[in-house]
């Protein structure tokens, strides 16, 4: 059976004041049946870790470079993210594709050097509007699938975000149908590539404007098994009740 998993990816919000948000879904989870893992700013990381040391709350980070260490000012290896208190790492989101120029193989790279130090990797995948439009999204898809994971994985400690671009802080949702209709095509990829024992243990989340009003009927859909959340993560009042809805999915 895959847990299900509800991630909260903070981008770059958040100053020590907001780890009480951390810390309040922290303490109204305690029993959660789902994993809840909580990506603030790499700056907090070290500190949000005093709330997650027990508890339902796991850390993660929201890059890594994809060398392990060297010359390379200003990038944040996978090794030092582990010492601040991250396990997890989102990788391949549509924001870094789009402002640092990062394509697939860049993914793969970080995916690998993530892996190998010990973390979980979350690899987000997604289509642009006109792509949607143009009925390519099956194809955009399966391109990014075949470049951004690595030969090399275990299943149980890779995650996929399925994020269409044109949904991310818009409002805007695809369709139940759609949304299944990407999520098992991703599920029946992987075990074409990977074989079934893998693939189906492998979680797969939705990420684009999940709110509380609308996370039930996402978390009701095969092959959805969690979410990759972003501006209702921000606070634990708007994040809890779309873990709570998760649980009881």
């Amino acid at each position: 059976m895959r847990r299900k998993l509800a991630a909260g990816n903070w981008k770059m919000n958040g100053t020590s004041a907001d780890l009480a948000q951390i810390e309040a879904i922290a303490q109204a989870h305690t029993g959660a049946l789902s994993e809840i893992v909580m990506a603030p700013p790499t700056t907090l990381l070290h500190r949000a870790s005093e709330f997650t040391k027990t508890g339902p709350v796991t850390l993660g980070a929201q890059d890594c470079d994809k060398h392990e260490n060297g010359a390379h000012t200003g990038d944040i290896s996978a090794e030092m993210l582990i010492d601040a208190g991250a396990s997890y790492v989102i990788l391949g989101h549509s924001e870094r594709r789009a402002d640092h120029a990062e394509h697939d193989e860049d993914v793969s790279a970080k995916a690998q050097i993530a892996l190998k130090a010990g973390m979980r990797v979350i690899i987000c995948l997604g289509e642009e509007l006109e792509e949607r439009e143009a009925e390519n999204t099956l194809d955009v898809i399966a391109g990014q699938l075949a470049r951004s994971i690595p030969a090399d994985i275990s299943g149980d400690r890779l995650v996929i975000a399925y994020e269409p671009i044109w949904a991310i802080g818009t409002g805007k949702v695809p369709s139940i149908e759609q949304i299944a209709e990407v999520h098992d095509f991703i599920r029946a990829r992987l075990e074409e590539r990977f074989g079934s024992r893998i693939a189906r243990s492998v979680r797969l989340l939705y990420g684009g404007s999940v709110k509380p009003n609308n996370a039930a009927a996402i978390f009701a859909v095969d092959n959805v098994d969690g979410a990759l959340v972003g501006g209702a993560s921000l606070i634990a009042d708007d994040f809890s009740p779309i873990i709570n809805a998760l649980d009881a999915s």
